[in-house]
């Protein structure tokens, strides 16, 4: 049977991060299928609090039809990707303006709210409790735990708040579809019962990534030549893009060796004046690039970067990183612990080290530099197990399944 789907995100396309991309690609899908999909989000302005062209942040909502898919754009605080309070203020907006909207739309059969953060999802529950339908808890990050883990809250009385408000949420949501087995076995830790939580993880659409023919990337000042390891993504306090400096120094005699990174983030200007502190002429910062540029850039690297800093919170998530290189036929570096790491020694995709360890990630560079079938057989691999297990046409199927049981 079709569905009225009801869908809260704080982020969406012409936004490029992991949330707006997954959500767009669900949500496609299930326009596709007949469903009628009303997606209520914020005026795209990620990661730089700066409103994209042709967009105007008002009290009116925008309206547009993107791929079948009904966008409806609310007004919110716009505050950039750093600083907690201004951001919270943001998040906040969201939570009470998003349910709002929601009254003027048809009544949902069922509600769905992704997080980070979870002020989103308290929409989701606001809404849950306005229409007495089903809402679904869509959990990609543990939070507040994340912002705990890299130092952005320290007060304790705030943490616990936010813990019993997370709790709270898990319990009153019809279903969880928890990203990663490890979320699932954190909630389940913790009290919520096993049987709500479904893990759908993240994925990528493969026709969307054809390796072939790309243009490489010489046209770029430092990496005429070279062979390149690209870090697409936010440069943010959770991702340690020092350990990839500290490699690049390593690698300054190496001629033939040059870093790329596309993306901004709370850290990129920390990082960029490290980088020239450092001298690095074989690590090229390109800041925040539309996502067709920055899908070239991958596609005419050498290798892909996945890193995160060291801690036990990060050996439970899975970045949408590893899919996105593994659809472009490119080998991983992966610098994370835990069940990113099991995916990519299961499927042969990439070379793991230790996170923080720019020793062995220059070691991993030179390795896959001189070892040209290694690259090839890792690149295939990878982009093998995308086809046949991180398919985003599969996973959204999963997650449809999902709200038929909840939306009976």
């Amino acid at each position: 049977f079709t569905m009225q789907i009801l869908f809260f995100t704080h982020y969406f396309p012409p936004e490029v991060n992991a949330p707006a991309l997954r959500t767009y690609e669900h949500c496609r899908e299930w326009a596709r299928q007949g469903h009628e999909v009303h997606v209520v989000t914020c005026v795209p302005n990620h990661p730089q609090g700066k409103v994209y062209p042709g967009y105007k942040s008002r009290f009116s909502v925008q309206r547009e039809n993107v791929d079948g898919i009904r966008v409806h754009r609310v007004w919110t605080y716009i505050a950039a990707n750093k600083g907690i309070m201004k951001r919270t203020l943001g998040y906040m907006s969201f939570m009470i303006s998003a349910p709002l909207r929601a009254l003027q739309l048809p009544r949902p059969d069922v509600i769905i709210a992704t997080s980070p953060q979870f002020f989103c999802a308290c929409a989701g529950f606001i809404a849950g409790k306005i229409f007495g339908r089903p809402w679904i808890f869509e959990l990609r990050d543990i939070w507040p735990e994340s912002i705990v883990a890299v130092g952005a809250i320290r007060a304790k009385g705030v943490i616990k708040t936010l813990e019993k408000l997370e709790l709270t949420l898990y319990g009153d949501a019809s279903a969880v579809v928890a990203l990663t087995s490890s979320f699932k076995r954190n909630l389940v830790s913790r009290g919520i019962g096993p049987d709500k939580i479904h893990v759908v993880t993240n994925g990528v659409n493969p026709e969307a990534w054809r390796p072939g023919n790309i243009e490489r990337l010489q046209a770029l000042p430092g990496l005429n030549g070279k062979f390149v390891v690209s870090y697409i993504g936010t440069h943010g306090m959770a991702h340690n893009l020092e350990t990839a400096l500290e490699a690049a120094r390593i690698l300054q005699e190496r001629s033939d060796i040059g870093f790329l990174t596309a993306g901004d983030g709370a850290e990129f200007e920390n990082l960029l004046t490290k980088k020239r502190k450092m001298g690095l002429d074989n690590f090229v910062m390109r800041g925040q690039v539309p996502h067709g540029t920055a899908k070239s850039y991958l596609l005419g690297s050498d290798a892909s970067l996945v890193i995160l800093r060291k801690s036990n919170l990060f050996k439970t998530v899975i970045p949408s990183k590893i899919f996105e290189a593994m659809a472009a036929g490119k080998p991983i570096i992966l610098a994370v612990e835990g069940e990113a790491q099991r995916i990519v020694e299961e499927t042969e995709a990439g070379i793991c080290i230790e996170p923080e360890n720019p020793q062995q990630l220059a070691e991993a560079v030179i390795k896959l530099r001189e070892d040209t079938e290694l690259r090839k057989r890792l690149g295939r691999n990878g982009r093998r197990a995308v086809e046949e297990e991180y398919n985003r046409k599969k996973l959204a199927e999963r997650m449809m399944e999902v709200m038929r049981e909840v939306g009976r």
